[in-house]
């Protein structure tokens, strides 16, 4: 069902990151960015597949290009 590999982690605080996972998801190639507090899992995050990633990103380097 879910096949998913630890990609990275970026660090807010001592307490709080987000990690990057990906792989297989009901046979779908997904991306999962989620919010982990203490080493734990929140349920805050989000998993999209890789159109969507693409998509994302894009609009992420429009973002970034302003600055």
């Amino acid at each position: 069902m879910s096949e998913l590999a630890f990609v990275g982690e970026i660090p807010r605080n001592s307490e709080d990151s987000i990690r990057v996972y990906q792989g297989n998801y009901w046979k779908i190639d997904v991306i999962d960015l989620r919010w982990y507090k203490n080493d734990k899992p929140t349920k805050k995050g989000i998993r999209m597949n890789k159109e969507e990633a693409l998509l994302l990103y894009q609009m992420l380097g429009e973002i970034l290009e302003e600055d």
